[in-house]
């Protein structure tokens, strides 16, 4: 079952990339074409291929599924023949008939494919090797449009050429300046190293920009990149391109490519990992040897920078605490954090520091130990653009 289903599917797809709209699919077991119409792919052990082939059928204007035994048509029978001579091979050839062999099993499934051609042109003929049964009573079915909640998505995915079939660009050298080969669109790169050794698969919302970036930080595994550019993209739509090319990979190497590999950062841009809060003191319930108020004198002159805010800086609790930080990671400043409502390590932080600074609200911002202000303040410098001069001399 599988081998029929997935040689529909790969008929289909070529179908779709020759622009046809009406088709005629023969196959030789009328189950088969009853799990395509009818089948519940909710329990099926083949529904995601099922449904891949559900949603490919949209595409088309009008399709006829009709059911043929292998004795009933014997010009397919002698090519099936033929072509189970050979193993793992793939021909497509322009002439009155074309042949694709998509399995390596001994019979067939015959797809005719009609399109507009020009006059006393034949039409294209899609083969393709799927065991045999013996000849049954000659039936057809034609096929409703099936309704699905989510149909593009999955649909685009499945138009993206697989990996194989897709041609590789040469990366040009750093010293050649921009790629101008590669397209600036939205969609699934696959980048090989001088080798052809496939490194990486990724997704981009401007593949050029990608590419030169990884260039730059790995020009030795950067030869040639293949790229499959997604039209109207969304996050599923990508997900499900990137997943295809993972997919197809796996299947033939048996296990990811290297840049893919958990762990491995050679190829993704790691967020910088966060400085911790500061604490005032060890526990609520230590004694302190020096009053809070000189704790926090100390603290904001041994520091250039401190931001006394609402939660920790990665998990502010307030809007104003948030923008504060959002400011000063934006302009690269090197900054201290000190959660004042840390109850547990910054006991009564809060109401001291009130009096310190002379200042009633938080979030308040600490420059070389004299207070610059709160939310309002910064938010005016940032404006003016005096952030990073002022901050980072």
């Amino acid at each position: 079952m599988f081998a029929k289903l997935e040689a529909i599917k790969r008929g289909l797809f070529i179908a779709i990339d020759k622009g046809l709209l009406k088709l005629e699919v023969y196959a030789d077991c009328l189950e088969t074409i009853k799990i395509i119409l009818d089948g519940d792919v909710a329990t099926h052990h083949l529904g995601i291929l099922i449904q891949d082939i559900r949603m490919m059928i949209r595409h088309f204007d009008a399709i006829t599924f009709k059911q043929i035994s292998c004795e009933t048509n014997q010009c397919a029978d002698g090519l099936a023949s033929t072509v189970s001579q050979f193993s793992d091979s793939a021909s497509y050839h322009h002439s009155s008939m074309a042949t694709f062999n998509l399995s390596s099993t001994h019979s067939f499934s015959y797809l005719r494919l009609f399109s507009s051609f020009p006059q006393n042109t034949p039409p294209l003929s899609l083969y393709s090797q799927i065991k045999a049964k013996p000849s049954v009573t000659l039936s057809s079915i034609s096929l409703k449009p099936y309704n699905t909640d989510k149909p593009r998505a999955r649909f685009v995915a499945l138009a993206v050429k697989n990996l194989g079939e897709t041609d590789p660009i040469v990366v040009p050298p750093e010293s050649e300046g921009a790629a101008a080969d590669l397209p600036s669109g939205t969609g699934v790169y696959a980048i090989y190293d001088k080798n052809d050794e496939l490194q990486f698969i990724g997704l981009s919302r401007n593949i050029a920009a990608s590419v030169v970036a990884h260039r730059k930080s790995v020009p030795e595994l950067c030869g040639s990149v293949k790229v499959g550019v997604v039209d109207q993209p969304d996050r599923e739509t990508l997900t499900q391109a990137w997943k295809s090319w993972m997919e197809e990979y796996i299947k033939v190497n048996g296990k990811v490519p290297p840049g893919n590999e958990s762990g491995n950062a050679t190829w993704t841009r790691q967020p910088p990992k966060k400085k911790p809060d500061l604490r005032l003191t060890p526990g609520r319930h230590m004694q302190l040897t020096v009053p809070l108020e000189d704790l926090i004198d100390k603290l904001v002159k041994d520091n250039k920078v401190v931001a006394f805010i609402k939660g920790s800086r990665s998990a502010p609790q307030c809007g104003f605490s948030q923008r504060v930080i959002g400011i000063l990671e934006s302009e690269g400043v090197d900054y201290e954090s000190v959660d004042v409502l840390d109850e547990e390590h910054n006991y009564g932080l809060r109401e001291t520091l009130k009096k310190y600074s002379n200042w009633p609200t938080f979030p308040q911002i600490f420059l070389d130990g004299e207070l610059v202000g709160g939310c309002d303040i910064l938010t005016s410098m940032y404006e003016k653009g005096e952030v990073a001069s002022s901050f980072k001399k």
